[in-house]
């Protein structure tokens, strides 16, 4: 079997303000956004590139959101989070400084190539942005 892609999933309790977050702090796209009836967020996509996520909020209904738990509901630990390969991990980095962003491992050249740091989002989801691009040895 050949995958055809990964796209990282995330819940916000407040999704549109999340949305709104990643789209200014590091130039993410709204693809699809679909709301539900109470103004949650049922699905949406977001593109940075040719990178994807998805996102909801933790209110919106399905059977998914029983399965996962908040950072702030975890002592603001994670279980996963995504590494987006980036041409300019130091322009994101001011960034994420710029717009607030929770700076957890700063700037570094890794010694098996490509530099990359490590944030928290307004919500407490760890973000991880690099050149280190696995696919180019």
């Amino acid at each position: 079997m050949t995958a055809l892609g990964i796209v990282p999933v995330l819940r916000y309790k407040d999704a549109r303000s999340a949305i709104n977050w990643l789209c200014e702090t590091w130039g993410f796209e709204e693809q699809l956004v679909v709301e539900g009836p109470d103004g949650s967020i049922q699905h949406a996509v977001l593109s940075l590139g040719k990178a994807f996520i998805m996102l909801a909020s933790t209110s919106a209904e399905g059977s998914y959101s029983q399965f996962t738990k908040q950072p702030d509901e975890i002592e603001g630990k994670e279980t996963q989070s995504p590494y987006l390969i980036v041409e300019n991990p130091e322009l994101l980095f001011e960034l994420a400084k710029e717009h607030g962003a929770k700076i957890l491992l700063k700037l570094e050249k890794e010694d098996y190539g490509g530099s990359n740091f490590t944030c928290a989002d307004p919500e407490g989801h760890i973000w991880s942005f690099g050149s280190y691009n696995p696919f180019e040895k």
